[in-house]
């Protein structure tokens, strides 16, 4: 099975006050340091997963570069990351290549840089296409900005576009929500990633928030029940434009899903690269379903070499990781697969679980096949605290 690549990049223009990532605004001194780290630990990617007990294929056929924003990098930066990838792993002519951008960051000749670099997938942060929402967390562009990058992209022979937006920015009403669906859907672009606002103490606004203050605008993020209305608008709304949900939180017109990102979902492989970057491989005891390790999420700790910290998935883990993520998939996941590489015992134990919440009306089932319902999506986390497992229930 072909391996996924993840490379993060933790700059950014400016930080955005929802941000709970590990980028922020660095000086571009830093960022020659950085890049030839990256590049040291992609040549020593086999001794890594060696060292970690996992099995690493050489065959790539998905690149995804996130941030923070991977286009503030100069654009022999980004060629060299690209150009080491390539002399360290059988990337297929086919392999899906994306690059996160903020808006304002795609000139023409970064447009270039990217087609130069095999980039054929472009993510842009646009978050709101209202000006004054997307001004009150710190975003730079305008509206016309994200129509100009569009319209650059697909000049430049990229068209396979996704639209980040975020449900429950200050000042969003139901009207200026809607108006960022329609914007969406008039731009053509074939994917959309809707997320709701995170309430957390990872970023600014979340502290702010948690705190009942007023900066950064919190005393006008919406209420929670409305930024639950604008979520299940958007699913209604994409969806009549047929641009459909595969996963929680990501739409699609067909054939356009993320190839990078459905690696994660279904527990594929996949190795990261860079700041807080995590990776998943086999691993090669027997007794282990898989390892999982995370680079430093330090950047002066990442640039000075840390060692990835290791964690190891058990049969149970694994267990439960394929509920927790598989049942992010609207198409959901099969009790029979699950019986097949956990055992019978553990797929009962699913079935009593699943059977609770088809009563609870979180959950539906056809044949084996399970998947969540729009209300068990907006309470996904309690449903995947429900498939926790004692040990001794998976062989």
């Amino acid at each position: 099975m072909a391996l996924g690549i993840y490379i993060s990049v933790p700059f950014c223009r400016t930080k955005c006050s929802y941000c709970n990532f590990a980028s922020d605004v660095f000086s571009r001194a830093l960022f020659e340091r950085y890049v030839a780290r990256v590049c040291a630990d992609i040549e020593n990617a086999r001794q890594t997963a060696a060292e970690m007990g996992g099995e690493l294929e050489h065959e790539v056929d998905s690149i995804y570069l996130g941030g923070g924003t991977p286009t503030v990098l100069a654009s022999p930066q980004l060629e060299r990351i690209f150009s080491t990838l390539r002399r360290q792993f059988d990337v297929s002519a086919k392999a899906e290549v994306t690059v996160e951008c903020a808006p304002g960051t795609l000139t023409n000749a970064m447009a270039e840089t990217l087609l130069r670099c095999g980039v054929n997938r472009v993510s842009l942060g646009v978050q709101s296409f209202v000006d004054k929402e997307a001004a009150a967390v710190g975003r730079l562009h305008k509206r016309i900005t994200v129509l100009e990058d569009i319209a650059r992209l697909r000049a430049a022979g990229i068209s396979k576009i996704n639209i980040d937006l975020i449900a429950g920015l200050p000042h969003q009403t139901a009207e200026s929500w809607d108006f960022s669906l329609a914007e969406v859907i008039a731009t053509g672009a074939p994917h959309a990633s809707v997320y709701m606002l995170e309430v957390d103490e990872d970023s600014r606004l979340g502290r702010e928030l948690l705190a009942g203050g007023t900066r950064y605008h919190a005393h006008f993020v919406p209420h929670e029940e409305a930024t639950a209305d604008f979520y299940l608008a958007a699913c209604e709304r994409l969806q009549s434009a047929r641009i459909s949900q595969y996963e929680i939180s990501n739409f699609a017109r067909e054939g356009f899903e993320s190839v990078h990102n459905l690696k994660y979902w279904t527990r594929q492989r996949y190795l990261g690269f860079g700041v807080d970057a995590h990776s998943m491989l086999i691993s090669t005891t027997p007794e282990i379903d898989a390892v999982r390790f995370a680079r430093a999420d330090s950047l002066d700790e990442y640039v000075s070499g840390a060692a990835p910290q290791l964690t190891v998935v058990s049969h149970r883990a694994a267990f439960e990781e394929s509920f927790f993520l598989g049942l992010r998939l609207n198409r959901g996941i099969s009790v029979r697969k699950i019986a097949a590489k956990f055992g019978e015992a553990a797929a009962d134990n699913a079935r009593a679980i699943v059977a609770e919440l088809l009563e609870d009306g979180l959950m539906e089932q056809r044949e084996d096949l399970v998947w969540l319902t729009s209300r068990g999506r907006l309470l996904s986390n309690e449903v995947f605290q429900r498939f926790i497992l004692p040990e001794e229930a998976v062989r």
